[in-house]
């Protein structure tokens, strides 16, 4: 006898997330409601030295996007992957590949990448949202160089991440 359940449609979203920000908020909100499931895959490379460890960024996410997801009708887990984002996927058993678009340069970049993943998982398909335009020129690299710098982020990053960047400067000074 088939299911009466339709199957989970699960995405996941990933990047380094060093710090969440609005803009990642943004996209969060919006995959949220495409999907029954989503997945924030944190990237770890040895290569990289984050300002936020792993687990940090992996605590902020569930706080700051967890209740966001769920507002949206979906659950929401946080990750971390050494390896190809197609192989993260698999292993959470995503079909689709969420990625956040601010400008050309992005769709430029994001459309070559979404050909090597399309050809490396065909299974796995690439959603490309667009960023709402308030959040649009935001970029966890200019925040972590405003918030060094003594800048106030406030507008790019959720009250809790500005907590965190706050605290992570005042440390280090």
């Amino acid at each position: 006898m088939p299911s009466t359940h339709p199957p989970r449609r699960v995405a996941i979203y990933a990047g380094s997330f060093d710090p969440p920000t609005n803009g990642h908020l943004d996209v969060v909100r919006s995959a949220s409601r495409l999907v029954d499931h989503l997945v924030l895959a944190v990237g770890v490379h040895p290569g990289k030295t984050p300002l936020f460890g792993t687990e940090e960024r992996l605590a902020m996410l569930h706080e700051v996007c967890g209740p966001v997801a769920k507002e949206e009708g979906a659950t929401l887990e946080a990750v971390t992957f050494d390896d190809l984002v197609v192989n993260a996927a698999r292993r959470s058993n995503a079909t689709l590949l969420i990625r956040g678009l601010r400008d050309g340069t992005d769709l430029d970049y994001e459309m070559q990448m979404a050909g090597m993943n399309g050809t490396l998982a065909p299974d796995i398909q690439t959603v490309f949202l667009p960023a709402s335009p308030l959040v649009r020129p935001i970029t966890a690299t200019l925040v972590r160089q405003i918030a060094k710098m003594g800048g106030d982020v406030a507008a790019f990053v959720p009250p809790l991440v500005l907590a965190r960047l706050k605290a992570k400067f005042s440390a280090a000074s």
